[in-house]
């Protein structure tokens, strides 16, 4: 079994995080995004139950539409935004239900969200919704600064014996820049694949390449991390 990843969202969220009240004034929110310099706010009720967020594009259909005066297409197909425009607190131009993700959810998962969803930022909550922190995709990012010392350690740790136990001829692990190189004499075929997916796995993997040895000139597999 393997132990070292994935790692989890609470591994890498912000814990400590600037929220806002469902009354909290338009002015208020704005401030607050500009001293904390964040793009987006969780809006909570309650003991801390996250029930929205609102972002700086919630807030921006007041300007947006100051000045103007739409014509009756645009105010069809931008009803949600006319009505943020004229929204006067944080429940007035949040966007609801709130996408959230839990801290036990994987780097991967909270990755998937944001890209399905678009946004940049996500509390992350408890089983009753509570707030517990934030994760951003800088948060997400930070997997690739581990270093290829750490990455090595943790390949040889946990897949190179868990595929590969003795009294074989050792596979060897070389990692550099987060490219990872496996060399080693492969006699079962269909554990190359399986290798490059445990690999691909290990947080901070940027590329996987295996370089197989059968008895003579070697033969390379190199598959791109997506």
């Amino acid at each position: 079994m393997l132990y070292g990843s994935p790692r989890v969202v609470s591994d890498v969220m912000t814990h400590t995080v600037v929220a806002v009240g469902r009354d909290a004034p338009f002015k208020d929110i704005v401030t607050l995004m500009q001293q904390w310099k964040v793009s987006a706010l969780p809006v909570l009720a309650g003991e801390g139950r996250v029930i929205g967020v609102v972002s700086e594009a919630d807030l921006l259909p007041k300007e947006e539409f100051r000045d103007s005066d739409p014509d009756r297409f645009t105010q069809m197909r931008r009803l949600a935004d006319l009505a943020k425009a004229g929204g006067l607190t944080a429940a007035d131009v949040m966007s609801a239900p709130a996408v959230t993700v839990h801290p036990d959810a994987t780097l991967a998962e909270a990755a998937r969200i944001m890209a399905q969803r678009k946004v940049k930022r996500l509390p992350v909550v408890n089983s009753e919704g509570l707030l517990e922190g934030v994760v951003s995709r800088g948060d997400l990012l930070r997997v690739f600064l581990r270093s290829d010392e750490e990455i090595a350690e943790e390949i040889n740790r946990e897949i190179v014996p868990y595929l590969f136990p003795a009294p074989s001829r050792p596979v060897r692990v070389v990692v550099s820049d987060g490219m990872v190189t496996l060399t080693g004499p492969f006699r079962d075929a269909s554990l190359v694949p399986v290798a490059i997916r445990l690999v691909r796995a290990v947080e901070g993997v940027v590329d996987v390449e295996c370089r197989v040895e059968r008895g003579g000139p070697q033969a390379t597999i190199a598959v791109t991390q997506p």
